[in-house]
């Protein structure tokens, strides 16, 4: 072969001839792989993080304040055996209801009273003249009226009108109401029932106390036969 062809052939062969191929990658190291997982592992868990609850405030209960009779009716009964004559009223039956509305703001006898008219009627005319007095079941705290539970004009005569008042505690299921009052011996609570007419009921247990004491020849009288009505605490 002469030398231009075999330099021609030299020249086609390296013309012709196939790219080299990149050398392959080396594989990578345990630690690095490891280190790539736990960073795209930590970024998704970024990604996916909520922000933490917070915790709701406690709420405040309310404090429910008892109603304007339940109050007047608390106030008499903290009264029950106390002495009235501590007090800026009259050591009588309606010194102890004044004194029980005016832990209310409440001065029953703010109109006053008239010539020759003792405080329980001056009470009456006021609850009558604010649409008050009524004769269905009663309300802790409303007052409790009675008629000629005494003769006042010490006539011997029944025409004293009303001479006798108390707050209301509490009424039972069958009826008896129960009430504070300042009576002979002092302040304390007694019991009417319009259902039952007698001092008793069934096992002796007292439905009706006395609450005028037999004199002149006549006997003893009880609440019921002496009741007059009752004045709501929310309207006076």
């Amino acid at each position: 072969m002469t030398f231009r062809p075999l330099l021609l052939a030299c020249l086609l062969g390296v013309s012709f001839a196939s790219p080299a191929l990149a050398a392959p990658r080396a594989p990578a190291k345990p630690a690095e792989v490891k280190a790539k997982q736990t960073s795209t592992t930590s970024g998704a868990v970024a990604k996916k993080s909520t922000p933490a609850k917070s915790t709701p405030a406690k709420t405040k209960r309310k404090v429910v304040r008892p109603s304007r009779g339940r109050r007047v009716a608390q106030r008499a009964t903290g009264l029950v055996g106390a002495s009235l004559s501590s007090y800026r009223v009259p050591d009588d039956c309606s010194g102890l209801v004044r004194l029980a509305y005016q832990s209310v703001g409440v001065e029953l006898l703010s109109h006053g009273t008239r010539p020759g008219e003792n405080a329980a009627s001056a009470m009456y005319r006021r609850a009558q003249a604010k649409g008050a007095l009524h004769r269905k079941t009663p309300q802790p705290g409303d007052i409790i009226f009675f008629r000629e539970t005494y003769d006042r004009n010490r006539d011997g005569l029944r025409n004293d009108g009303v001479t006798h008042v108390g707050v209301i505690e509490s009424v039972a299921r069958d009826g008896t109401v129960v009430f504070v009052h300042r009576g002979g011996k002092g302040v304390g609570r007694a019991r009417m029932n319009l259902r039952h007419s007698g001092h008793q009921g069934t096992g002796g247990r007292v439905l009706n106390d006395y609450i005028r004491k037999a004199e002149q020849g006549e006997s003893a009288r009880l609440t019921s036969e002496l009741f007059i009505g009752y004045a709501s605490s929310g309207r006076l």
